[in-house]
């Protein structure tokens, strides 16, 4: 490798070969690769989502500037964001698993299949989408050399929710192990969640 930055893209290679996308964009977390694509789909309505899912969604949905509305939605290891195409694929990874036509996001938080300690990662197959969410996640640059910025110039207002090529190295340490192990769904669903539209914070 070039530099130590290609061990990003290596992980996303072997990630998107792995679930079957065409591309795959390495984030810090599953929020914020679910934030980035509604950013990038920029359509502002009502979000629905279950009432019990991780309490970040919800956040993440309102953060870009869309409304949330909660539905008694039974889920297990990955659920669709209402009539986005935006898949929650936090606690479901496993082999060809990606379907087109959607961004699918994933997590690799220390409880999920790929423990890396955090970072995230958003599955497509829309070359535009992927080439637009690789430059938002990091302060809208289209490399990473910092240096390159006042000859490359920067067209998208960007976000700091790039994953490092430390968590990257680990990731596919990790990946080649859960592939041995054959997980495809890390424990979490519907039923171990609480009910977060009885949080006064979401009823306003």
């Amino acid at each position: 490798m070039k530099n130590i930055w290609e061990t990003v893209s290596f992980f996303e290679e072997e990630i998107s070969n792995y679930c079957g996308s065409k591309y795959a964009v390495a984030t810090d977390s599953c929020t914020n690769s679910i934030f980035l694509c509604l950013k990038y789909l920029n359509n502002p309505t009502n979000v629905i989502v279950p009432a019990k899912t991780y309490v970040s969604v919800p956040m993440a949905i309102k953060h870009a500037n869309y409304g949330v509305k909660f539905s008694n939605i039974d889920w297990s290891g990955s659920y669709q964001l209402g009539n986005t195409p935006i898949i929650d694929s936090a606690c479901r990874f496993e082999e060809g698993m990606y379907s087109d036509g959607t961004f699918c996001c994933l997590s690799f938080h220390f409880k999920k299949i790929i423990p890396i300690g955090r970072g995230g990662m958003i599955l497509t197959n829309d070359k535009d989408a992927a080439d637009w969410l690789r430059m938002a996640r990091y302060d809208g640059r289209p490399t990473y050399s910092y240096n390159d910025i006042l000859k490359t110039g920067i067209s998208v207002m960007g976000y700091h929710m790039y994953m490092t090529p430390e968590q990257a190295s680990r990731g596919i340490e990790q990946f080649y192990r859960a592939k041995s192990e054959n997980k495809k769904i890390c424990g979490s669903s519907s039923e171990f969640m609480v009910d977060l539209s009885k949080l006064d914070i979401f009823k306003t």
